[in-house]
């Protein structure tokens, strides 16, 4: 208790600090009332630590609820508070129960989380100038699903601000049919610190790390995820702002789009380079930031009624190109184009990427060796690739033949632009009745230089050993293949992002009729 008011204390003096310094750009602010910390009574009478700042001016306004972040508070929010309260907002941030000094336990955005958000919705309006017919929501990682979460259980939130969240909670933990580790390791280790972990909780993270109960693991978390509501999200029709990362190692990008696919509700998607909350970071510290700009534009004109925001409801940042916006996530692709797997070459252990799906050729790979291949650190890697413009790299050479199989491109005379997700299908041999291989998509130079593109791990769990089928839709891409670069696929065993299941001393066989789609612009 002692490290979590000393922790609550300095993020207090930094974040109250920063909004002194830094006002909403392009905005002249008007006045508030300045921050008063409360108490906010949830669902069974758990209490919700909290902070409310408003407009001075008279008169019923716009309100905006923020729940902190896994692992925050509700004074992450100060920066931004100040600055939407300044555009006209009555402003609610609070700390989701079992976090910090509210009361209760971690529920993971489950009944508790939800009970708790319309109690606060229901404070607010009772004690602020709140207008109740223009409330939103909105949140970063946690305060995000929460809040598009709430939407599906509470028709009084007319719009929502998703960034960094999720909408498949199973997708996040099991794409693929393949663990991922490292995020969901941070997670636990965040709730263990500052966090009071539910039984509930402990439980399904137990059983989630053993790779056992998987069945009643996916169900704790369809339950948690806004794909399972997504009828009940439309028929209360907020509008629904997504943003998210390209290289989201939490929750990766593939169930925003086949979320904003299925929601009818007026609706944005937005995808830049980064991991998980990067590009909204500068924001939340009070600096300018493009995605809190975009959130301050949809709030304006869904709650507010003071603003447009673009025609084309779907803006796109690629890796290495200026940003677009498309009508639609599927116009943004005008063709696919299918590469073959081709038979691997003895003198440098490649294989051709390209021409007709071939067969008569085989790829063994040992399960339980790694390479140079891989997807880096979570946060880490696609993080200083936001802030660097550099992204995850390797020196293709340097990838042990012996435990991959690489397949390299013909190198194009103009730039190719893809756009879309990617996806690998594998023609498997010799597996074991569970395993996994690992597939990474680069751009490679003439000299060796192999900068990561997108990569997807995928599983089997069960069925016979011997021969089978596999296909994996890897993480949506928006990236310019240079001219005279070759577009190079890696395929290996192993990556410490994720649990593998594969067993030591085995081997998996990759073999003919195996094909990459790419989608091209």
């Amino acid at each position: 208790m002692a490290l979590r008011r000393w922790l609550t204390l300095f993020a207090a003096v930094v974040l109250t600090a920063t909004t002194l310094t830094f006002t909403s750009p392009a905005h002249a602010a008007g006045a508030t009332t300045g921050f008063k910390a409360v108490d906010i009574t949830g669902d069974g009478g758990v209490v919700l630590k909290a902070n409310v700042i408003a407009p001075s001016a008279a008169g019923r306004h716009p309100t905006v609820i923020l729940p902190a972040s896994w692992g925050l508070n509700d004074l992450e929010y100060v920066a931004q508070a100040k600055i939407l309260a300044g555009r006209g907002y009555v402003v609610v941030s609070y700390t989701p129960r079992g976090w910090w000094l509210s009361g209760g336990e971690i529920d993971t955005a489950g009944p508790k989380d939800m009970a708790d958000l319309s109690r606060v919705i229901d404070w607010t309006i009772a004690n602020t100038a709140a207008d109740p017919a223009r409330i939103g929501a909105a949140g970063v990682s946690y305060g995000a699903g929460i809040s598009l979460l709430g939407a599906a259980h509470d028709s009084r939130i007319r719009a929502v601000g998703v960034m960094s969240g999720w909408t498949d909670l199973v997708y996040s933990l099991y794409a693929d049919s393949t663990r991922h580790r490292q995020s969901s390791g941070l997670l636990e280790l965040a709730a263990q610190i500052v966090g009071r972990p539910s039984a509930d909780l402990t439980d399904r993270m137990a059983d989630f790390n053993a790779g056992r109960d998987v069945a009643q693991v996916m169900t704790w978390a369809k339950a948690r995820s806004a794909a399972t509501y997504l009828d009940a999200i439309n028929a209360n029709n907020p509008a629904v702002l997504i943003a998210n990362g390209w290289g989201d190692t939490f929750f990766p990008p593939n169930q925003m789009v086949d979320f904003y696919a299925g929601l009818t509700t007026p609706k944005r998607l937005e995808l830049r380079p980064g991991d998980h909350a990067i590009a909204e970071l500068t924001g939340v510290l009070g600096l300018p930031n493009e995605v809190w700009t975009s959130l301050y534009a949809w709030l304006d004109q869904h709650l507010a009624g003071t603003g447009t925001t673009p025609a084309n409801p779907v803006r796109l940042k690629p890796l290495n190109a200026s940003a677009e916006s498309w009508p639609t996530w599927a116009a943004q692709t005008s063709t696919t184009r299918r590469y073959g797997l081709g038979k691997i070459r003895g003198l440098d252990g490649t294989g051709l990427l390209g021409g007709a799906v071939s067969s008569g050729w085989t790829k063994k790979l040992p399960t339980d060796a790694d390479t140079v291949a891989n997807g880096g650190i979570t946060l880490i890697t696609n993080g200083a690739a936001a802030i660097t413009g550099m992204q995850p790299r390797i020196w293709l050479p340097f990838v042990d033949r012996g435990r991959a199989g690489v397949w390299a491109a013909e190198r194009p005379s103009s730039a190719q632009r893809i756009r879309g997700i990617p996806k690998l299908h594998l023609e498997l041999s010799g597996t074991a009745a569970e395993g996994t291989v690992v597939a990474y998509l680069y751009d490679l130079d003439v000299i060796g230089n192999a900068k990561l593109i997108t990569h997807a791990p995928v599983s089997w769990l069960n069925g016979p050993a011997g021969a089978r089928s596999v296909d994996v839709r890897m993480p949506a891409a928006n990236y310019d293949l240079p001219a005279g670069h070759s577009l190079t696929l890696v395929v290996d065993t192993v990556d410490p992002l994720y649990y593998d299941e594969n067993k030591p001393g085995d081997s998996v066989t990759v073999g003919g009729g195996s094909y990459l789609d790419v989608p091209l612009r």
